[in-house]
């Protein structure tokens, strides 16, 4: 059995016009494994995301990493917003590189590994474009490139493939999966698109009004297409509606 890595204890925060964005939240992620927080808009999947990457501090209760209270920004976890965030007057590279250098002058081996990761994402030919240059989606891949550079142990993502086209956000999906599956990665993603939770995740936890209302598993043989149009994937995304439509009726 993985051991736990992110752990949130009855969490609770809220804001002085929204008081109860989350409330007495409970949740955990095994190492290795991804899971998508899905629920509609305004129930919290964000707000939980900042608390797990320290980006806001709970006002009861514990985020926990390996055990340790989340209080700030970690070195081991990465985060990838909903837009590329990436930075206009840099190259693609330099982009992918900038959580080393802005501690210090990077290492040859970390200069090949940039290349390589950008390789792998197919970007190997766009190392010197601005990102301007580049489509939505790659600009996506830069991000996430960026974001594994310094092979975290916990990827956060927010709704990272949202503003893009149906058929690149099918390729995106694919891609990450292959990749934090090939690296080992824990990834809690944020979505409020049930296909897209079903394709990524092992577990997904329904949200409503700031409570995990349910954990459900998601089984697949393989992350691919085959999967995407199975009767499996069908009920799987059926299962998924009925929990989120039972969740708001008891709101």
């Amino acid at each position: 059995m993985n051991p736990q890595t992110l752990e949130f204890s009855q969490v609770s925060f809220g804001f002085d016009d929204w008081p109860h964005v989350l409330l007495n939240a409970s949740w955990h992620v095994p190492a290795g494994e991804f899971h998508c927080l899905l629920g509609r808009s305004g129930c919290g999947k964000t707000t939980l995301l900042k608390l797990a990457a320290g980006l806001l501090t709970p006002q009861s209760g514990q985020v926990l990493w390996h055990g340790v209270p989340v209080l700030q920004p970690m070195p081991d976890v990465g985060f990838v917003f909903q837009t590329p965030t990436l930075l206009h007057w840099l190259s693609v590279l330099d982009n992918v590189l900038l959580p080393i250098k802005l501690h210090r002058a990077c290492t040859p081996q970390e200069q090949q590994r940039a290349l390589d990761v950008l390789s792998q994402m197919g970007l190997a030919a766009m190392l010197h474009q601005r990102p301007s240059q580049l489509s939505g989606g790659q600009q996506s891949r830069v991000a996430i490139a960026r974001a594994l550079m310094t092979e975290p142990a916990l990827l956060l993502m927010d709704e990272p493939f949202a503003a893009l086209d149906a058929l690149t956000r099918e390729d995106l999906q694919t891609e990450l999966r292959q990749w934090v599956t090939r690296l080992g990665t824990s990834v809690v993603f944020v979505t409020h698109d049930i296909s897209e939770a079903v394709f990524l995740a092992d577990h997904v936890a329904v949200m409503n009004q700031g409570c995990i209302a349910q954990d459900v598993q998601i089984q697949a043989p393989l992350r691919d297409k085959s999967w995407r149009y199975s009767p499996a994937f069908v009920q799987h995304c059926a299962a998924l509606r009925d929990a989120l439509d039972d969740v708001s009726m008891l709101a």
